[in-house]
């Protein structure tokens, strides 16, 4: 018995341990400011992107929400929808290299939207909703650098670009631009549509975390069996 009860602990400290880096992985992947759809097709007119905020701490809440959009390849278009608690502030800048659209040929757009008078408490989130009238055909990415302001003063600026083989600590939203259709009909989906398809991602990856934790039981079942078969029958 004396042999038997150390490997039974290491077996459960093994196990106890995999299933801890799960969660805490799981956590930490869901934890960043996102956009949803990733994707559009380049030049995809009259879309919704939705940016997902999440709070991140256990004390204070999320009061201030900063989405900056980029200029050199601009956004047309945008319209926010009206959030309840919250006020949103777009600003717009003057571009370098005018956009010629069927409508004429545009000068400047939006390059700021701020988010406040809200508040995002401990282990919540907000969808903020941006409509968009058309988005660039002359790149494959757009980046909506981020800052998030709490109610004890800390900022969080996510504005690390994110690239292929690189996971920064604090990314900012990427958008991929794919080619394909430029129609309305193209991933313009609704906002009711992408919080649906994420609740089943959500769901999903509960489903496949508990899947992970219950296989780790598994194993410590089997090593228990095994320790035990190995103990000398009197």
């Amino acid at each position: 018995m004396s042999a038997t009860r150390p490997a039974l602990r290491r077996a459960a400290t093994v196990v106890a341990g995999a299933a801890a880096t799960v969660l805490l992985a799981a956590g930490a992947a869901s934890a960043h400011v996102t956009v949803h759809p990733d994707s559009y097709a380049k030049g995809a007119t009259d879309g919704v992107l939705t940016f997902r905020v999440p709070n991140e701490e256990d004390t204070a809440s999320t009061t201030k929400v900063q989405v900056f959009l980029p200029t050199d390849h601009p956004v047309l278009g945008v319209l926010v929808h009206p959030q309840d608690g919250w006020t949103a502030k777009v600003t717009t800048a003057k571009l370098k290299t005018p956009v010629k659209t069927d409508d004429g040929t545009i000068t400047e757009a939006a390059s700021e939207i701020t988010f406040t008078g809200g508040r995002i408490g401990a282990g919540q989130y907000e969808d903020f909703d941006v409509a968009f009238g058309q988005l660039p055909s002359d790149t494959g990415q757009l980046v909506f650098k981020t800052l998030q302001t709490y109610s004890d003063g800390k900022v969080v600026r996510w504005i690390e670009e994110p690239t292929a083989g690189n996971a920064p600590e604090n990314p900012a939203p990427a958008l991929k631009l794919t080619a394909g259709d430029t129609g309305a009909a193209t991933p313009a989906k609704s906002a009711a549509t992408t919080r649906a398809a994420d609740s089943a991602d959500s769901t999903a990856r509960g489903l496949g975390i508990a899947g992970l934790v219950v296989g780790a039981l598994g194993l410590a079942a089997a090593a228990f069996a095994l320790v035990r078969s190995r103990q000398p029958r009197r």
